[in-house]
């Protein structure tokens, strides 16, 4: 016989792998985003450019993407025996903490252009992982394909607020400039 577990079996898997898996992309998805945000008078300056989506986006579309991220890794870590199963898993493990280290960035260290660059690191690690991850589980390769045009967006976006606000927007900390004329 060359089956390895029965279809209950890998069923159950799959749900103790996305019990696992959902939660823990979601906590680490909000603790980057407690990094920094968009409350700071440093952004609150900054002149946003028109693609910039009402705020309000940005929480339900991170959620909604979380939640697919979560199931699309359980369904890979669930691929008792598949080949490649750890590598996708741990190429995807550095991607997200590539990509979830933007907020500090864009926003904790206020440098927009870091942050494109952090996003340009973040979609080819992404796309090296989807690669792995589509031997592994095609499905679950699809299922991340939002989350890659999200990070495409994203990446536009910022791309738009560094060509909006060339000079970096306010400087400080507290969002005020000083400007001293001689």
């Amino acid at each position: 016989m060359n089956v390895l577990a029965s279809p209950a079996q890998l069923r159950a898997s799959f749900i103790r792998w996305a019990l696992f898996m959902v939660p823990l992309i979601l906590l680490i998805g909000f603790t980057a985003g407690q990094l920094g945000g968009p409350n700071t008078p440093w952004f609150a300056g900054l002149e946003k450019p028109a693609i910039y989506p009402p705020p309000v986006t940005f929480g339900i579309v991170w959620t909604a993407l979380f939640i697919m991220i979560g199931v699309a890794l359980a369904m890979v870590a669930s691929a008792w025996g598949a080949h490649g199963r750890g590598v996708a898993l741990i190429a995807f493990g550095v991607h997200f903490v590539i990509s979830q280290s933007w907020t500090a960035v864009f926003f904790g260290k206020q440098d927009m252009m870091a942050g494109l660059m952090v996003l340009g690191l973040s979609i080819a690690s992404l796309l090296i992982a989807l690669a792995l991850v589509w031997r592994v589980r095609r499905p679950a390769a699809l299922l991340l394909m939002p989350y890659l045009a999200w990070l495409c967006f994203a990446t536009a976006l910022n791309y738009q607020f560094i060509a909006a606000n060339p000079d970096g927007g306010p400087q400080g900390a507290d969002g005020a400039a000083t400007r001293v004329q001689l």
